[in-house]
């Protein structure tokens, strides 16, 4: 299932949240502030090494970094993972 790092006030979150369930696509939200110190760093480490950014989306051990929301490349890297 794709999990999908999330934080409550990201309005980039919320479009890609609103995306998903448009489209029927399963996901696991968890909220990042609320994950364990290894879970926050590998997603740090994802984006570059500085600090959390989301929305961020891992299915399968491939990560998708933190981003604004864009439904276009959302949808191109969704299809890359087979997901669409």
């Amino acid at each position: 299932m794709l999990n999908f790092y999330g934080w409550s006030l990201c309005p980039h979150c919320r479009n890609t949240i609103a995306w998903l369930k448009e489209h029927n696509i399963p996901f696991n939200y968890l909220e990042i502030e609320e994950q364990p110190q290894a879970v926050i760093n590998k997603v740090i480490e994802v984006n570059g090494g500085d600090d959390w950014v989301v929305p961020t989306l891992e299915y399968n051990g491939k990560w998708r970094p933190g981003q604004s929301f864009d439904a276009g490349s959302l949808e191109h890297d969704l299809k890359d993972w087979g997901l669409l």
